[in-house]
This record gives C-alpha cells, structure tokens and sequence, in this order.
C-alpha cells in the first residue's frame, strides 16, 4: 500500500513540477499584465440626439440571436443595456454614449484597432488611457465583413503599443489573457484558454473565430486576446450567451485574419480584397459521385458572373475548383477567405475539375469591394415568340422555351438561359427533388441547355442508360445551385 502512494505522489510531484515550467508564477503573470495593460483602450462614441431615434436596434440582426455582440453598451433602460452611472462625468445630458467598447495599440504613433460595431455611426469618438488620458480619435477605415476598425489618435509622447502574433502557430488549450472595458470596467483582466479554431457563427463570409473560455462581456469588443508572450492573438468581439453575460464561450477574430485588413485600411482607408466572379457551393456525396470526384474536397461553381474575372479567364458554371495558387481548396469558406486575401489584380493560377480532368486557368483578379449583384445586361438576340413546351413522363417535368413571355410570367433576370419548369407532377421523381414550377434549368450533367427538346433528349438517354441520377444546375429567382435528381 505505501508503495503505491508513493509512486502517485510522485506522479502528482511530476504533474506539479511540469506546471510551474508552462506557467508564470504570480508575480511573473501581474508583470506580465503590468506591461500590456498601458497600451489597452476605453473606446467610448458619442451621437447627435437626432441620430438616437434607432439606437435601439441590435447592430448585428443578421446573426442569431444567442450570437449577437453582448458587448455594446444600448441606451439605459434597454435589455442588457447599462446602468446610469456608466455615463462619463464630463459627458453632456443631451448627448448618450452609444457604445463603450475596448481597443489597443499597434504602433506608437497612434494607430488603435477596434471592432466596427463600436464605432459606427458615432459623430465622435474617444479613447482613454490607462493614466485617464482621454484623447479624441479619428476614423482610418472599417471593415464590415469582419467587424474591424482602425483609428488614429495623436498624442505629443510615443505611445505604448503591442504586436500581433502568429494565430496559426497558436494551439488548442494554449493560455490567453483578455484585457478590457467591460461594463465599463476599464483594465478588467481575465484569463482562459483557446477552446476551439474556425469557429463560424454566421456573423458574414470570413467568420473563422477563435473561441475561448476567457471571461469576456459586454464592453470587451475590439480589446485584445493575448498569448502569454504578451502578444495580440485575435480581437474580442462576440461571446454565445442566453443571459447576456460570459458563459465561457467567447470569440476572437484571430491576428492573421486582421493583420492583412488592417493594413489595407492603414493604406487606403478600406480594403481591397481580390474577387473572382463566381457563386460557388458546397460539393455533397451524389453530386461528387455524378462528377467522378473521389471525395467532396472542392467548390462547386453554381454560376458564373457575366463579363467578370472567372468568366474571361474560361472558368464555367459546374466546374470544381480543386486549387486556388496552389492552395488546395476544402470548402466554401476557405476559397472565400483566399480569394479575398489575395492581391487584386494579381494573378491567380486555378485548377478545376472538368469532365473527368484536372484543368489550369489563370484569373486576372478583381477587386470586391467595386462588384455588387450581377447587372442586369439587354438580351443579345430575338427570342422565338412560341413556347415549345415539352414534357418528361418518367421525371414528372414539363418544360418551357425561356421567351419574352415566359421571362415575364415566371419573373426570370435577362441574363438567365435554359428551360423553365411550367409543370411539376405530384409525387414524381421531380417533385421528390424539390423541383418546382418556375425555376429554371440551365445546365444537364453539366451541358448548357437552350431548348426543351435538347433536355429532353439528355434525359431520355439517362433513363435508358438506366442510370441512378442525373446532375442539374438550376436558378430559383437570381440565384443557382447544383441538385442531383435520382431518376431511381
């Protein structure tokens, strides 16, 4: 028996021995603290009493609820909203501060980044140091896409400031620091650890969150999230909550994602992220196996913008885009957020999966920010006036000629081609798909249709052939998607 507990406690004497190498001591931590703190900011914005008749509205309503930004401080009275007492002495009655958010320094000579939702739509907007220097801030640049800005205060001394690290060396279970403003708290220190990586929370395109168990609330958005080498791991900038305080599950925009962005907007004032021109979705298991593919690695190109940068560069609709600049391509996001990471008008070497074969094509990127929705453009050539409806017994289909008429009846944009589904028949095939009158089909196993008797054709040879499925490309209003339709 006392062999036993001693060999335990000597487990236990090992446990203890490697925790005291991987941690700081007391001390260690409060100086670690100590020397970050000065370059962390209270960020507080003012609005015009005009301007405070829609305060009221969640800045983020296009998430879910449990993850809207619980760090923003809504006018007194409003749910979660601040106490009174919150207000700064020196602020004037008439006028509200609509967010007291957090920030910090990346140079000394005055640049702070903060999260968007902090400071927009402020007619003012301030920072106070940890030494209750208040200083009045200027507005470089805001990113929307992913909840940064960037803004410029001028001081007569050099200014404390801190670096960001190397998010992708950073590891799961790894210690962090959170330094903020929460309820405006300022100097509110907290610590955790990473809990997770490319958390997506449906806050925009880029969303590739750190997530971290650090005790982070309201007032903490755009503080930073240190490593324990006093580095700038990610900006703090929304937290999963159903009470509206920390439950543990916080997240950060990670440094290698802003750092770029940042940049951009330290230059030119906005961003400049590269575009392709493509929708794209996600491959599933039939639609891999109806291509030939071995796995669903990839993006499916649904559509192709007119007279946009894939579309010179040869890519179509129904290719699979396998690499992006050597890139391997895994899913939606990670093209996005490459795509958009790359230089505009750079070029951009992309290989895709075309009828069996791996084909290269080189893309002359654009810039995003200067394409909004594909324009409408005028019709290139008269459209036969009839109809010439067909129908496909064994699918359940009946289709229609895309004419002057049919555009009008079914609501379809100029630029759309193929064949409109004016009839879908009860408990068919093409029912059970979700196939429904008045999207349009454009392309079979990846060949363009023009008319009906052309789809006709392909279909009929399909069953014959008694093949399990059938891809398709269809548009149900301006958007397109990839369906496999199983004929058995």
């Amino acid at each position: 028996m006392f062999k036993v507990i001693k060999v335990v406690s000597f487990i236990v004497c090992l446990f203890l021995n490697d925790s005291v190498k991987t941690h700081p001591s007391s001390d260690d931590f409060a100086n670690l603290v100590s020397k970050l703190s000065p370059s962390v900011v209270n960020v507080f914005t003012v609005q015009k009493p005009k301007e405070q008749e829609n305060s009221n509205q969640l800045p983020l309503d296009n998430i879910p609820p449990q993850f809207r930004d619980f760090f923003k401080n809504f006018p007194p009275g409003f749910p979660f909203g601040p106490p009174q007492q919150q207000r700064p002495n020196n602020q004037p009655q008439n006028e509200t501060p609509q967010a007291l958010g957090s920030g910090f320094v990346i140079d000394s000579s005055g640049y702070i980044v903060t999260n968007n939702h902090v400071i927009e739509q402020a007619n003012e907007i301030k920072v106070k140091f940890q030494d209750e220097t208040e200083l009045e801030a200027k507005l470089i640049g805001t990113d929307k896409l992913t909840d940064i800005a960037l803004l410029k205060v001028e001081s007569k001394k050099p200014l404390p400031f801190v670096n960001f690290a190397d998010s992708d060396k950073a590891r799961v279970g790894h210690s962090v620091i959170a330094i903020g403003n929460p309820f405006g708290l300022g100097g509110s220190v907290t610590t955790g650890i990473i809990s997770a990586f490319n958390r997506d929370i449906n806050f925009g395109p880029y969303d590739s969150f750190i997530q971290t168990d650090a005790s982070i609330n309201r007032g903490n958005s755009g503080g930073p999230l240190f490593n324990f080498d006093g580095k700038v791991l990610g900006i703090n900038t929304a937290i999963f909550s159903p009470t509206g305080g920390s439950v543990g599950i916080g997240f950060s925009i990670p440094a290698n994602l802003a750092k770029p962005i940042i940049e951009q907007l330290k230059k030119f004032g906005k961003t400049q992220r590269g575009w392709l021109g493509v929708r794209i979705q996600e491959l599933t298991p039939e639609i891999s196996k109806s291509l030939g593919l071995k796995n669903e690695e990839g993006v499916l190109i649904s559509m192709v913008n007119p007279n946009e940068p894939a579309e010179k560069a040869g890519l179509k609709s129904g290719d699979v885009i396998l690499e992006f600049n050597g890139k391997k391509i895994e899913d939606v996001k990670s093209l996005q957020r490459t795509v958009a990471e790359s230089a505009v008008e750079s070029k951009a070497v992309v290989k895709v999966w075309r009828d069996k074969k791996i084909r290269s094509f080189t893309v002359k990127l654009g810039e995003l920010e200067k394409y909004s929705s594909v324009d409408e453009k005028p019709e290139t050539k008269k459209e036969d006036l009839t109809n010439n409806e067909v129908e496909i017994d064994k699918v359940g289909l009946r289709l229609m000629t895309i004419n002057k008429t049919t555009r009008q009846k079914y609501n379809l944009n100029k630029v759309i081609s193929g064949v409109v589904i004016s009839a879908v028949k009860k408990d068919s095939i093409a029912a059970k798909s979700g196939l429904n009158v008045g999207m349009v089909i454009s392309q079979i196993s990846q060949k363009n249709i023009d008319n009906p008797e052309n789809a006709k054709e392909i279909f009929e040879n399909f069953i014959k052939r008694n093949a399990d499925s059938i891809l398709l490309q269809i548009y149900e209003g301006d958007f397109s998607r990839f369906l496999v339709l199983k004929l058995n």
